[in-house]
């Protein structure tokens, strides 16, 4: 239980991290992003780290009831193998704490990505805008079929 707690503790953490994170975008403040994104990823790196504890004490709890361990046991196969109702209980409080947590938490980072296509979107227009829409230019053409004038029509001349 200690595991599961500390479980929720980290998901929480990196959920508030990522609700910063949608601040941050929206202010476009790129050093900002890149200093949570850091935190974001020692913190998984943590819950990988802890879920691999979670898996260890789980194992440890089906040896001591006499069941054989096994990796992909679920919370919800593990209450039906409690017989104390407190403890069931208080599991399942656990469970349900850390799915909210967990969906949330893909909802916040479901609207980062939006935020972040829309800036790429909106980078990609205004580039487009000032130097125009590029044309092919990036493929081999025979020097026969090349022509001297340039197929960009943005603001700026890129012959320049």
């Amino acid at each position: 239980m200690d595991v599961m707690s500390q479980l929720i503790e980290a998901h929480e953490q990196l959920l508030a991290l990522s609700e910063q994170k949608t601040e941050v975008i929206v202010r476009n403040n790129v050093e900002e992003l890149n200093r949570i994104v850091g935190k974001e990823s020692r913190l998984t790196a943590h819950i990988a780290s802890l879920d691999q504890q979670r898996v260890s004490a789980v194992g440890q709890y089906l040896t001591a009831k006499g069941y054989r361990p096994h990796p992909y046991i679920t919370v919800s196969d593990i209450v039906k193998l409690i017989v104390k109702m407190e403890e069931k209980q208080a599991i399942q409080e656990a469970q349900r704490k850390l799915l909210n947590t967990i969906e949330r938490l893909k909802e916040v980072n479901g609207q980062n990505q939006q935020l972040i296509e829309q800036s790429l979107t909106y980078i990609e227009y205004s580039l487009d805008l000032i130097v125009g829409p590029p044309d092919d230019e990036a493929t081999y053409q025979h020097p026969a079929n090349q022509y001297a004038g340039t197929k960009r029509s943005g603001l700026f001349d890129t012959r320049a």
